[in-house]
């Protein structure tokens, strides 16, 4: 996945991101099944940008005995082009599908897939399925669980006398206490969190976007007050702003330009190669006696679109690969990147994740993930990401602006409902 799917993912709330190839998959591939004897599927994937994640989808699609199926990769604005090709009867009969899933379900875009993914609901990361789930009908499948982590710098820690920070007040402290002339507290972005952060300080003070009966989450002084600590970062010059490369990328942590940085679980394998045991991950720290440690996951989802001429069999399809080939289903997550697979007994399984800080991470990904919730609309988290820029980088009182977003929510959140 290149760093704008990365960013367009979780900056607000999962994804795949994957890496090395398959040596045995055939670089002339079409994807196409090998003895299928059925009609014709399309599955459409966003571009990944490590090398062997198409070779590997195709060879699936291969391996499928009941129909041929035909990967189309297909990079550029993969969600527009997706957005597009559904309100025709020429787009795609499995695609991926990022986030929530409201405006496909409410727009009839999307077929039910309950009865696929029923018998094996409970192995499924519970937190990027709810927003697969309208009205108790289940309509896209997840097919990995990326998240987010504070990744810290075990020797630059111990050196300043500054603990892995708990609360959000101790990653304040400390940021503050680890900045000097060559290394920076704590790195969030180039834009200073503002883009990468979303609802996650929310949930640490114990909020939420929506509630669970789809009302505002965050009419609370608590929200302000977690806003607010985390424009101290800014104000106090503890971030690290600048940096060749942004959020999703390791390097500024690895080069020590930061002593924390907020990233992705896909950052590991790299991190660990550079510092070996010199490094810890935590959750987003708690804000508050109400607050709670905050893990932002998300994933993306094999959806089927309303518009196919082949709906049973793409059906079948889809739950063939992502419900029933356990296999693929590690190797997809696990062989090319870094992460978590979706179903929670073969994450179990998966020796990558049984030690170490990766072990620490699905654990605070059991424990504490949160994924933006399907009533998330664009209106919402435009309304919400606009507040949060101007509350870090500007100044803008945290009260104000959120009384502001708070109206515009719950206006969006009213006429979700109506529809």
């Amino acid at each position: 996945m290149t760093e704008i799917g990365r960013r367009r993912l979780l900056a607000a709330g999962g994804g795949v991101v994957l890496a090395a190839g398959l040596a045995t998959a055939c670089g002339s591939n079409t994807g196409r099944g090998g003895g299928g004897s059925g009609p014709g599927i399309s599955q459409w994937y966003h571009q990944y940008g490590e090398p062997g994640v198409e070779r590997a989808v195709k060879r699936y699609a291969a391996a499928y005995r009941k129909a041929d199926v035909a990967v189309q990769w297909r990079p550029g604005d993969y969600d527009r082009q997706t957005a597009a090709a559904l309100l025709t009867d020429s787009g795609p009969d499995v695609f991926e599908v990022n986030g929530p899933l409201l405006e496909q379900i409410r727009g009839g875009q999307v077929v039910d897939l309950t009865a696929e993914v029923e018998p094996v609901k409970d192995d499924f990361h519970q937190a990027v399925l709810a927003p697969k789930i309208w009205r108790d009908k289940i309509w896209g499948i997840p097919q990995v669980v990326d998240m987010q982590v504070l990744y810290y710098r075990k020797s630059l820690l111990r050196k300043a006398g500054v603990r892995p920070p708990r609360t959000l007040d101790e990653l304040v402290d400390g940021a503050k206490k680890l900045s000097g002339k060559q290394t920076k507290g704590l790195f969030l972005g180039n834009d200073g969190g503002a883009g990468v952060l979303g609802g996650t300080p929310l949930f640490a003070a114990g909020l939420s976007l929506v509630t669970p009966e789809g009302k505002v989450g965050f009419d609370d002084p608590a929200a302000a007050r977690a806003l607010g600590k985390i424009r101290q970062l800014y104000a106090d010059k503890s971030l690290l702003l600048g940096a060749p490369t942004d959020w999703s990328d390791p390097a500024a942590f690895i080069q020590g330009l930061t002593a924390m940085q907020w990233s992705g679980l896909w950052a590991l394998p790299q991190i660990k190669k550079a510092l070996g045991d010199d490094f810890g991950v935590l959750p987003f720290p708690a804000d508050g006696s109400g607050g709670k440690p905050s893990v932002p996951v998300g994933a993306y989802a094999a959806a089927v679109s309303a518009r196919s001429r082949r709906k049973q069999e793409a059906k079948a399809f889809a739950k063939w690969l992502w419900v029933d080939r356990g296999d693929f289903q590690q190797d997809f997550a696990l062989s090319y990147g870094f992460h978590i697979p979706a179903r929670i007994s073969l994450a179990k399984k998966a020796r990558q994740l049984q030690s170490g800080p990766a072990a620490d991470a699905v654990r605070f990904s059991n424990e504490h993930g949160y994924a933006e919730p399907l009533l998330w609309t664009t209106g919402s988290r435009t309304a919400y990401q606009d507040a949060l820029s101007r509350i870090i980088k500007g100044g803008a009182n945290p009260e104000s602006e959120l009384k502001a977003v708070v109206r515009k929510v719950g206006a969006e959140l009213q006429r979700v409902r109506k529809q």
